[in-house]
């Protein structure tokens, strides 16, 4: 499959003339859900979950159709009845071709007086590509590529580190890069690609690699 970066943890895959796209948010491009045949939400962060790109795109493709958790699917759900599905964690499904399977079910701890809220990772083509969300999630099947979160609120880099040891895939891409400003790149680059004991690729907004 293709697997194009968008800006911070929005991807997209292709295959077969199809097209999924993972969390559209906020600091996502305006038009990173167009054209998809399917979208897939992990949470409703807004730097994840953007109602108004996720409307544009239904509005645009009749036929698209979006599989989130229930916090989202509640905001958006009744303007699109039954294009919109609500997953949790083991949940199997098949969207634009692919084969889905739900992995986590809570955001990572950003403060301990911050309520956490739901979150979900999806594992897709039977471990091709793990896109987590917010959280480390750690699917209990092997992962070839992980698309890793390397700047958040609420991760350090040798939590990431360890995050890539105990999921051991093949290769990982950056998400939940906009905070990563490119001074810090070279030592998050180096710091995980030498001790992560994976492939640490790293793809700027619209650029493409098979997978």
């Amino acid at each position: 499959m293709r697997l194009t970066k968008m800006a911070h943890a929005c991807v997209r895959l292709e295959k077969d003339g199809q097209t999924l796209v993972i969390d559209p948010g906020g600091f996502s491009e305006q038009d990173a859900a167009s054209g998809a045949d399917a979208i897939l939400v992990t949470h409703e962060h807004a730097d994840h979950f953007d109602e108004g790109r996720l409307r544009a795109a239904l509005e645009s493709r009749p036929g698209a159709e979006i599989w989130t958790l229930k916090s989202v699917a509640e905001q958006i759900a009744a303007a699109f009845p039954g294009r919109v599905h609500t997953v949790g964690h083991g949940d199997t499904f098949t969207a634009a071709g692919f084969d889905v399977q739900v992995h986590g079910e809570l955001h990572a701890v950003i403060h301990p007086d911050i309520p956490r809220i739901t979150n979900v990772g999806y594992l897709v083509d039977g471990g091709r590509v793990f896109h987590p969300g917010d959280a480390l999630t750690v699917p209990e099947v092997p992962v070839e590529t992980l698309m890793l979160p390397v700047m958040a609120p609420w991760n350090k880099i040798s939590e990431v580190i360890d995050y890539v040891r105990e999921v051991g895939p093949q290769r990982t891409y950056d998400i939940h890069d906009a905070l990563l400003t490119d001074l810090a790149r070279p030592i998050y680059d180096h710091q995980i690609g030498t001790l992560g004991g994976a492939e640490h690729l790293r793809l700027t907004p619209g650029a493409t690699a098979e997978v």
